[in-house]
């Protein structure tokens, strides 16, 4: 289907924007579960898909990412471009898969973007539906519409980076 992971209304704050050589590298890490064996860990910074940013007042920003990734984008908005200083939470709807088993490192990898003539209209559709009720945070809509092929993952904040990249890298 069209949206296959999602994370929704994360923190601006809680992402290193600038990245140092030493110490906190630029992730947008995000995580299914919090304890073994259900844990998983994905870095989205490649991620492709739409993202919403999000002000004061709701959503301030829509964007969408094919060959630029996710993580050079926000991080363009949030460090260079016009929408410095504009936003401070954001939602993205990823095209790419994350893979269901950790590589060595412990971390679920992307999947490359699959393109190809596998097309249901409906269940697009529905995604789409699914995106806007989600992403505008709507309790009132009587039918909650989700994504049938996608999972949610929550954003991990700074303090719990280390904390979480300990549980799934494997033991020498």
């Amino acid at each position: 289907m069209l949206i296959n992971a999602y994370g929704l209304f994360w923190r601006a704050d809680e992402v290193n924007w600038r990245g140092k050589k030493r110490g906190p590298k630029f992730r947008l890490l995000g995580r299914i579960g919090a304890t073994k064996p259900g844990l998983r860990l994905a870095d989205f910074r490649t991620q492709s898909g739409l993202y919403i940013l999000y002000g004061d007042y709701g959503p301030y920003y829509v964007g969408l990412t094919q060959e630029a990734r996710l993580g050079s984008r926000l991080a363009a908005h949030k460090l260079r471009d016009q929408h410095k200083g504009k936003w401070d939470r954001f939602s993205w709807f990823g095209f790419r898969k994350v893979r269901r088993k950790a590589e060595a490192d412990g971390m679920c990898h992307l999947m490359t973007l699959a393109l190809g003539p596998r097309s249901n209209p409906r269940r697009e559709i529905a995604d789409m539906e699914a995106l806007l009720i989600k992403a505008l945070g709507l309790q009132s809509n009587l039918r909650q519409e989700d994504f049938k092929e996608a999972d949610q993952w929550t954003q991990v904040k700074l303090l719990e980076t280390d904390m979480y990249l300990r549980k799934v890298r494997p033991r020498s």
